[in-house]
């Protein structure tokens, strides 16, 4: 691409991403296709005494966002970085004036006769971990041990945590967990209505839940772009520990991991340290993590990063000196779906910035060898969907709940358990773990 054109794009993606996100309401996502009436399936199908009163969405919420200091916002966590994690409720509202039968109806339907504003409600923290780093204590014997009174904070919040997702576990049909991590530019209130939307379609019948780290949302985008990456790199320990704590729950049977853009880095990196330290510990990752799906939207991600991440411990036996046979664990019990799009120009701009080659959430189908593709399909059931439709959002980079048929493939993936190819989801296969969407459903 020549560089006048490249300077082009970086100016007038910058331009509209440099205004911060705020607090304001937005609109429910579009209606998934596979819901849309008169022959869509049910929303919410959830029993009268199971739901609430109110048509709210509450969340459970981690978070290593510093709690907000500006007397001018809104929000309860900002964009710098906390010592520890925090976990509480966040209850996404959707109004005005909406009642369950109005919120049926209007989340079946393909155009909408009424507003169905998201908006940030109450915010309840409810416990901490420890402020990092951790405090030690020097023994009389020269060796260092940890402080009791900070590992006793340690082990109350953790069974704390656990208790409340146990007490949404009573609530769920589901006895299973969502958890959702934002990318780049996102606040507290804007990664909590992305997890609300997703939630709300997939009936709410799993607990939900996101992981929200201190992304930068305000000021020049070059230099906010190079902090939130520092950022996902600090978070990722946190994150680590968030998702050991859901995982080893009583109770919960599965995780359901998503990220987008720049928090697929972040999730990544996460799973490549959880899963060595399970393997070292001769177990295997997907009895322990739980993980049923792995799902990446518009991953910000160098393609040839991803795939040393996902690789790397087939390249590495000294890794596995526990595992004298020489078979490999199994990483997951699920999929491990990507989703790409050649349209996102959000990741056009990543791409220039980085000098990368290829993002992995820009993929084509022509772009994976199918060499490639044959040897991640020995390392399971890994997928590449490929969007290559209209954009239904500014940069192409949100389509995952934007576009009405991409989100119904995300929704026949997670709610109801289908395989690419299978009736609702009617993907093109173009390779061994390679599909598009066909051109017609675009």
């Amino acid at each position: 691409m020549p560089r006048r054109v490249q300077r082009l794009i970086v100016i007038t993606v910058v331009s509209l991403l440099t205004v911060g996100c705020a607090s304001k309401p937005r609109q429910l996502m579009p209606t998934p296709v596979v819901y849309q009436a008169p022959d869509g399936e049910p929303v919410v199908t959830l029993p009268a005494d199971v739901r609430s009163a109110s048509t709210d969405v509450d969340l459970l919420y981690l978070t290593d966002r510093a709690p907000q200091t500006d007397p001018q916002s809104d929000l309860p966590y900002g964009q710098d970085r906390a010592k520890r994690i925090e976990f509480g409720s966040a209850r996404v509202e959707i109004g005005p004036d909406v009642t369950w039968p109005v919120l049926e109806r209007e989340s079946r339907l393909a155009e909408r006769t009424r507003d169905m504003d998201l908006s940030l409600g109450r915010v309840q923290r409810l416990g901490a971990f420890p402020e990092e780093p951790y405090a030690i204590r020097l023994g009389p014997d020269g060796n260092r041990y940890r402080d009791d009174g900070t590992l006793a904070q340690h082990l109350a919040a953790r069974r704390q945590l656990q208790e409340e997702v146990q007490a949404r576990l009573v609530r769920s049909p589901r006895k299973e967990v969502m958890l959702y991590v934002h990318g780049f530019n996102e606040t507290f209130a804007t990664s909590a209505f992305t997890a609300a939307e997703l939630c709300h379609f997939l009936g709410r019948e799993p607990v939900c839940a996101f992981f929200t780290w201190p992304a930068s949302s305000t000021g020049n985008f070059l230099i906010s772009y190079t902090s939130t990456t520092e950022s996902a790199d600090y978070a990722r320990n946190h994150l680590k520990k968030a998702i050991r704590t859901l995982a080893t729950t009583p109770g919960v049977e599965r995780l359901q991991l998503l990220a987008h853009s720049r928090g697929t880095a972040l999730l990544l990196g996460a799973l490549r340290e959880l899963f060595s330290e399970v393997v070292s510990a001769g177990k295997e990752p997907a009895d322990v993590l739980k993980v049923d799906n792995l799902v990446l939207f518009s991953p910000d991600i160098d393609v040839e990063v991803a795939t040393q991440t996902v690789t790397a411990f087939a390249s590495d036996p000294d890794v596995f000196s526990v595992w004298p046979s020489g078979r490999l664990p199994d990483p997951m019990r699920g999929r491990f779906t990507i989703y790409s799009s050649p349209q996102d120009r959000a990741l056009l701009v990543s791409r220039i910035l980085f000098r990368s080659e290829s993002r992995v959430g820009n993929l084509r189908p022509e772009d994976v060898p199918e060499d490639s593709q044959r040897y991640l399909d020995k390392l399971g059931d890994v997928d590449v969907i490929v969007y290559e439709g209209k954009r239904t959002d500014a940069f192409g980079h949100s389509y995952f709940t934007t576009n009405p048929r991409v989100s119904a493939d995300v929704m026949q993936l997670l709610r109801y358990d289908k395989a690419p190819g299978e009736p609702g989801r009617d993907l093109t296969r173009r390779g061994p773990i390679v599909w598009e969407f066909p051109q017609g459903a675009q």
